[in-house]
Order: C-alpha cells, then sequence, then structure tokens
C-alpha cells in the first residue's frame, strides 16, 4: 500500500513537486559564484513538510550529484537509522536542501592547500540564499532540521551547539510556525558528536525528531 503525506498547506503535492523540479533546472544555471565549483547540488524535488538543511556539498557531492553522498552523508544516515530510518526511504521522504549548493573548495594557506573543505563566504550565502528561500516558500515546512553551526545560524543566533542542539526551538517563517530542531555536523573532522555533552545532546535530539508529528506522519508506514 502507498504512503501518503500532507502537506502543511493545502496545494496539491504534484504542483509543489513541478515548482521544485523548475526550481532545480534553474538552480543547475546558477553561476553567480565564480569561486565555488558546480554544478550545484540539490536532493529530490519530494514536497515534504520536513526539510534537512546542511551547509554546502563537498567535492564527492557535486560528481555524484546528491547531497551528504560520502563520508558526512554515511554519518548522517547512521544516526537516522538510530530512529529506524534508512538513508533510501530518507532521501524519499524529506527535502534536502543546504546553505550553499556548489562546492566551496578546499581552505588555503598562501598557495598550499590545507585540509578541510572551506566555508561559504558572506557573499557566497547572500548569493545562493534565493534558493532556500523559495524552497522555504514552496514548502511551508513544519520541521527543519539545520545540519551544522553555518545552517542552524541562518533561523538562530549560535554561541555554542550545546545551547541549541537537544532542543526543539519554534520559529516563525512566511507568517506560519515551524518547529526546528538541529543536529551538529557530521564531518569526522569534529569530535563534538562523539563526546560529552554533544554525544547526548545528539540522542536528545533524534529522539526529538523522532517523535515529532510531522516525522511521524511522514513515516507511518515504510512500504
Amino acid at each position: 500500500m502507498a504512503c501518503v503525506f500532507s502537506l502543511v498547506t493545502h496545494k496539491p503535492m504534484a504542483t509543489t513537486r513541478t515548482q521544485l523540479q523548475q526550481l532545480h533546472q534553474a538552480l543547475e544555471q546558477c553561476r553567480l559564484c565564480v569561486d565555488m565549483q558546480g554544478p550545484a547540488v540539490h536532493g529530490e524535488a519530494c514536497a515534504s513538510p520536513v526539510m534537512l538543511i546542511g551547509q554546502a556539498p563537498g567535492f564527492k557531492e557535486i560528481e555524484v550529484h546528491k547531497p551528504f553522498a560520502w563520508t558526512a552523508g554515511k554519518t548522517l544516515f547512521s544516526w537516522f537509522e538510530r530512529i529506524d530510518v534508512d538513508e533510501q526511504l530518507f532521501r524519499q521522504r524529506v527535502y534536502m536542501s543546504a546553505v550553499c549548493r556548489c562546492f566551496p573548495g578546499k581552505h588555503h594557506n598562501g598557495k598550499r592547500l590545507k585540509s578541510g573543505d572551506r566555508a561559504p563566504s558572506a557573499d557566497q550565502i547572500a548569493n545562493c540564499s534565493q534558493w532556500l528561500t523559495r524552497e522555504i516558500e514552496l514548502l511551508q515546512p513544519a520541521l527543519i532540521i539545520p545540519v551544522g553551526k553555518l545552517a542552524i545560524q541562518q533561523f538562530m543566533p549560535v554561541n555554542k551547539l550545546s545551547d541549541v542542539i537537544g532542543q526543539s526551538h519554534s520559529i516563525t517563517l512566511n507568517h506560519q510556525h515551524c518547529d526546528l530542531i538541529p543536529l551538529p555536523h557530521p564531518s569526522g573532522a569534529s569530535t563534538w558528536p562523539r563526546t560529552e555533552p554533544g554525544k547526548s545532546l545528539l540522542g536528545q535530539a533524534l529522539q526529538l525528531i523522532a517523535q515529532h508529528p510531522q516525522w511521524q506522519q511522514l513515516f507511518a508506514c515504510k512500504a
């Protein structure tokens, strides 16, 4: 039996999906940031009441054209498996977005590359904000899961991750209520999710996501 979920909006799901596909086509043509490496990455055009928002794709993501497709993705999806949702089902039913859609490149130290991906600049974030803004307008999500400090900062101020992770935050987007449940970044370079208090706060955040009404509706059946 097919599993059907409803949006917060009353717009037909097929209409929203078509609009997302059109948005993705426009996104793939974007060349605003000359220092970013494309092509732009986006998830599936699923008309979902739940959004996951990352920082920016890595070099592997722009090769395979999907978000969280490499090492950090393995960690991220292992977290969701803890609340009984596997990667394939997650990608089909949760709309995956990001603050920036192209690869920022590696850190530079003079002419030498340093390990680790560079964070997008303020100008690059501003250039790319139109895509995230439009996605939120189309989906009117009931639950947003920002992953990592940069993504969380697009919605609320963050001093320390321990101040915001492990809690559900009520925000208003486009005059509508939305719940925000942040997660840490699953990068292997970060020990925060594997040490206390991060380890416990991550577990609390995952349980809050699992208990959220829209999440439960989204995964009420898994056929």
